[in-house]
């Protein structure tokens, strides 16, 4: 028997008004949610997109008709000079970049080893792996130069120095168990975000800068419409005890709660895992 999805009312962090957040992939899925979910807690979103625009339009859309500011930065993370261009554009926008929220990426598809091919492994790899270093790279570069601000602190919201930034990468349950059929070249891409996010925190944590992840489980997205069969996700559900494949929203917590202050702010170089109790580290 499937355990229905519970109806949950996402908490408000009031340390999180004002923040400029910068989330990327942020048209569809858990980004989306996210951009939301940061919005109803008052920060200041830049939704980021590639090809999904009308979609991405949604999002900003529910954001502003709920009271809520967002902005639109288009690019191809790829492409090398779209994180400082993107960054640039939010700061622009927002005037500083508060965090920033690693959530772009993808499986291309699923490949046997047999079949891998020079282009195959490089589109893995500078989707998964190579823009996320450029946008840590220009995001920290970014926290650095702007140096602490005024923002909310403590869950009563009372105003206080802050510190530099937060940033937010995601990786994946697959960095953990190796990943399903033909997803072995992904998985070892989000093992490199885990391992990375690790090292980041501490080589920043001096100048103020909180580095962690957040690693979803079995998540209903466009991903998995993507790149799973019903077959495929009936028995990825078979191994979760909570029994349900997870949503969107059952992630959004986990940002909030990384990114505040608040709640987070002894928190750095963790990988949170959200999975239903499919792995337990």
């Amino acid at each position: 028997m499937t355990t229905p999805v519970p109806a949950t009312t996402l908490p408000v962090f009031p340390d999180l008004k004002g923040k400029a957040v910068l989330i990327t992939g942020a048209s569809t899925g858990i980004g989306a949610a996210a951009a939301e979910g940061f919005a109803r807690s008052g920060a200041r979103v830049a939704v980021h997109y590639n090809a999904s625009r009308e979609k991405a339009e949604a999002v900003a859309a529910r954001i502003t008709a709920a009271g809520g500011e967002a902005v639109l930065v288009a690019g191809d993370v790829t492409e090398p000079d779209a994180p400082a261009r993107i960054i640039a554009e939010t700061v622009q926008a927002f005037g500083r970049l508060d965090v920033l929220i690693n959530n772009a990426g993808g499986l291309v598809e699923r490949v046997p080893i047999t079949d891998y091919s020079e282009a195959f492994v490089a589109r893995v790899l500078e989707l998964n792996v190579t823009q996320v270093i450029a946008f840590m790279r220009e995001g920290v570069k970014q926290m650095k130069a702007q140096g602490t601000g005024e923002i909310g602190s403590g869950l009563t919201g009372t105003g206080s120095v802050g510190t530099a930034g937060a940033i937010i990468n995601v990786s994946s349950i697959a960095a953990r168990n190796g990943g399903g059929g033909g997803a072995v070249l992904y998985a070892a891409a989000k093992g490199f975000i885990s391992t990375a996010t690790k090292g980041w925190a501490k080589e920043l944590a001096a100048s103020g800068i909180r580095v962690n992840a957040v690693s979803p489980g079995v998540i209903a997205t466009p991903f998995h419409e993507r790149y799973s069969t019903a077959q495929q996700m009936a028995a990825m559900q078979a191994t979760i005890p909570m029994d349900r494949i997870g949503t969107p929203q059952d992630c959004v917590g986990a940002f909030l709660f990384l990114a505040s202050e608040a709640a987070g702010g002894y928190v750095t170089g963790q990988i949170l895992e959200v999975n239903g109790g499919q792995y337990m580290p």
